[in-house]
């Protein structure tokens, strides 16, 4: 008897380190009404980075991506299958995808009803939060990884977006919009830019408690302070970094 308790704890403890992705995703899907699907995510193992040494202490390894491309810009960082489109709130499809795939990322489709998204060179992305807390400006949630930042803000159309930035005297190539057919990873994502974190978390206002969802920003309201902040990121913000 006490080995099967064992047994059974030990059980229960990896299922419950698999299902940090499976609450993220069902919360996203049913809490907040936000449509998800799973990552490609990473291959298992990993290869020594290149000009190192395989036998060097520190050496950085790196983990492919789980699609079919050696070069993918994004690794483990976008939908495969099933596509873009399949994204859902449906609670007993997320089930059954994070049954079958517990690893997999947690994919945001942008747009529509949706969050869109505004993302930015890390750098830059905390320089625009310090001048936005400044400003007195409310920012939503902001998603993280080691190298890029992401905002979430209300949904956008594309002629609204394109008035925004048409008033712009620059828009910094590394500045990335993601509304209609678009997609963020969430947290707690693992892809090959490293951990996915939030770096606000979300909160519900007042004005949100009805539906339940995050409160989310107004695109118009950051625009400027992302411009900025990416223009003055080394390079100039013409590189876009994953």
């Amino acid at each position: 008897m006490r080995e099967i308790l064992g047994r059974r704890r030990k059980f229960q403890l990896r299922r419950g380190g698999r299902s940090a992705l499976l609450g993220a995703a069902l919360q996203c899907a049913t809490e907040w009404r936000w449509p998800v699907l799973p990552g490609v995510g990473l291959r298992s193992g990993g290869r020594t980075a290149k000009g190192a040494q395989p036998a060097a202490r520190g050496a950085q390894r790196t983990r492919p991506c789980g699609c079919p491309d050696p070069d993918c810009a994004v690794p483990g960082a976008h939908p495969f299958d099933p596509g873009l489109l399949a994204a859902t709130t449906d609670a007993r499809m997320v089930r059954w995808w994070w049954t079958k795939r517990p690893d997999a990322p947690v994919v945001l489709a942008t747009g529509g009803k949706a969050p869109c998204a505004v993302s930015l060179p890390a750098v830059a992305g905390a320089r625009a939060l310090a001048e936005l807390d400044r400003a007195g400006v409310a920012v939503g949630p902001v998603v993280a990884t080691p190298t890029r930042w992401t905002l979430l803000v209300a949904p956008y159309s594309l002629p609204e977006l394109g008035e925004l930035l048409y008033a712009q005297d620059l828009v910094p190539s590394s500045l990335r919009f993601h509304g209609e057919g678009g997609y963020v990873v969430l947290p707690p994502s693992e892809t090959g830019a490293g951990k996915v974190r939030w770096e606000r978390p979300p909160a519900t206002r007042a004005s949100a408690k009805r539906s339940g969802a995050p409160w989310l920003p107004d695109v118009a309201t950051l625009v400027d302070a992302l411009v900025e902040a990416s223009a003055g990121a080394p390079g100039g913000g013409s590189r876009l970094a994953y």
